[in-house]
């Protein structure tokens, strides 16, 4: 009797024993193989992507990703509030996106040229459970994200359309403009929208190269006319509209930094096609930056010719730039500003559409989703079953959906993924990590080294929060001086090797910045975005938990 097992003990064990295949299964990180290598095997596999893109389409990609019909619209909203200093808030919150960029070209030129972008730095520095949650935060943001561009797209091409007096007020609105509500406004029926998604989801099934000249040709369209734009709008410029620079103080011009820091996002794209880059090692980190530099300049020469033209009090709201040229007189130009509305919309939901596909593949491959996403085309080398799915999704939402009113949830994927990729420049460049597998001594000083990270992080959302809601200086200056301590613990008790490829400069202060000031701006997200955070890492440890541990490919990891 002694020996047996009562009911209790045995469900007891087995609670016990789940626990620690979780833990175990959670806590594998993927092995970093040499970047030739991965080329060389890619190339001879019948299941990799092709490698067909070039520096050139590479930072045709970043850039179509990050400028769309915003530079025509945020530039304006923006000035109404910090004056003519919304050039400072443009240059501001662009230096901070080349401090992350500067984080991504590392590891995109350390780490396997694979997809998977923040995802697959994740599972390399961290583990499969923090990789699997950067997934589900990145991929929310761009199911949303491309139903309400898709969207917005439907609404500029009805306009182009009533242009012409055949199609004149004859458009009803559930073909594009908005949406038929019905059900007191939960459904909003726009047939546009899924329409054009269904164009963009074959073009981007036919192949990259097929894709990446649709997306060039858009994207170069988009920049001659902000070129146009600028040009134009110089010769209209009168310096007295600069005066005063900065009416409502710094703070507005600081306010303004953080909302036009999400206009700059995308140039991440670059790093997801990684493994349909020729020269992946060279070309990702040249594309990252050089698409970035390219949208910082092009913003700030907006933004001084709009502050010139009109003063900022007089700026409209819905389209600043448009009528801004109108009240000159050059209603021409309001047209060319709807064409490059649309060249815009498109190269983003281009972008992202085909930047989903490939996360997909990513974790199909891996085995945390089904092995469905995992499938090439064998001609046409592209995940079919990805991209289609991806289109299915957005088609849905900005179909039946006024996904509009989720705006305010967004950018909590991107602020995560570009903090984790941050973070993993710090872990990965730990001294002996792989040689001192099982130290202790080494565990201890990586442990330490996280916990540094996670108190820079919590001191920038800190920060922002006593920022936010104007809180005593004082907690401003505890929350800041706490973070440069954390810093400082990262620069002299933790030794950092020099990497293969291009190396992110000022380690460990560089990275480090960028969590700090990423985590700033999550604070001042809308509280339904934190609440989004919470409860979608809650849902995506239920799905790891039930499905992901138990069907992810330990081969390829690990622990």
């Amino acid at each position: 009797m002694g020996g047996q097992k009562t009911p209790s003990s045995s469900s007891s064990s087995s609670s016990s024993s789940w626990f620690s295949h979780f833990c175990s299964s959670a806590l594998r990180t993927k092995p970093i193989n040499s970047p030739l290598d991965t080329i060389l095997v890619s190339r001879n596999s019948t299941d990799a992507l092709v490698r067909r893109l070039g520096l050139l389409d590479l930072i045709l990609l970043g850039v179509g990703a990050s400028i769309g019909a915003g530079i025509f619209v945020v530039t304006g909203t923006v000035a109404r509030d910090a004056g003519p200093g919304v050039t400072v808030s443009f240059i501001l919150a662009g230096l901070s996106c080349v401090l992350n960029a500067l984080c991504y070209a590392e590891l995109a030129s350390r780490l396997p040229a694979v997809v998977g972008g923040a995802y697959l730095y994740a599972y390399s520095a961290f583990n499969e459970l923090t990789a699997f949650l950067v997934f589900g935060q990145l991929m929310i943001d761009y199911h949303i994200g491309a139903a309400s561009i898709a969207r917005s797209l439907a609404s500029y091409v009805v306009t182009i359309l009533e242009m012409f007096p055949v199609f004149k007020d004859n458009i009803p609105s559930w073909i594009g403009h908005g949406g038929e509500e019905f059900l007191g406004g939960t459904l909003s029926i726009n047939l546009l929208a899924p329409f054009l998604l269904a164009l963009l989801t074959v073009i981007l099934c036919l192949g990259v190269g097929e894709s990446s000249i649709v997306n060039s040709f858009m994207t170069v369209l988009k920049v001659v006319i902000v070129i146009i734009v600028i040009f134009v709008g110089a010769f209209e410029v009168d310096v007295s509209n600069w005066s005063p620079f900065a009416p409502h103080g710094v703070k507005e011009i600081l306010t303004g930094s953080t909302v036009v820091f999400f206009a700059y996002v995308g140039f991440d794209a670059v790093a997801n096609s990684a493994e349909e880059s020729r020269r992946p090692q060279r070309d990702l980190p040249l594309g990252i930056i050089g698409s970035l530099v390219i949208c910082i300049a092009l913003y700030i020469g907006v933004c001084l010719v709009l502050t010139g033209m009109v003063p900022y009090y007089l700026l409209g709201e819905d389209a600043p730039l448009a009528e801004a040229f109108t009240s000159k007189g050059l209603k021409y130009v309001s047209i060319l500003i709807s064409i490059g509305a649309v060249a815009g919309l498109t190269t983003t939901l281009l972008v992202g559409l085909y930047v989903q596909s490939r996360l997909y593949l990513g974790l199909g491959r891996d085995g945390l989703l089904p092995s469905l996403f995992s499938k090439v085309h064998p001609t046409r080398h592209t995940p079919i079953h990805s991209q289609v799915w991806v289109g299915i999704v957005a088609g849905i939402l900005g179909g039946l959906f006024n996904v509009h009113v989720l705006s305010h949830i967004l950018s909590v994927g991107a602020l995560t993924g570009y903090s984790v990729v941050s973070a993993c420049v710090l872990a990965l460049r730990w001294k002996d990590k792989t040689a001192s597998q099982f130290s202790s001594r080494w565990t201890s000083a990586w442990r330490e080294g996280v916990l540094c990270i996670v108190a820079v992080a919590c001191c920038g959302f800190a920060t922002g929060l006593f920022y936010r809601f104007s809180a005593s200086f004082i907690f401003l200056v505890v929350a800041v001086v706490i973070a440069i301590l954390a810093t400082a613990a990262l620069c002299c008790r933790q030794t950092y090797t020099n990497p293969p490829g291009f190396s992110c400069p000022g380690v460990p202060i560089v990275p480090a910045v960028c969590v700090y000031f990423n985590m700033f701006l999550f604070a001042q997200l809308h509280h339904e975005a934190w609440v989004r955070f919470v409860v979608l890492s809650i849902i995506m440890v239920g799905i790891y938990a039930f499905y992901g541990q138990y069907h992810a490919k330990p081969e390829k990891s690990h622990a």
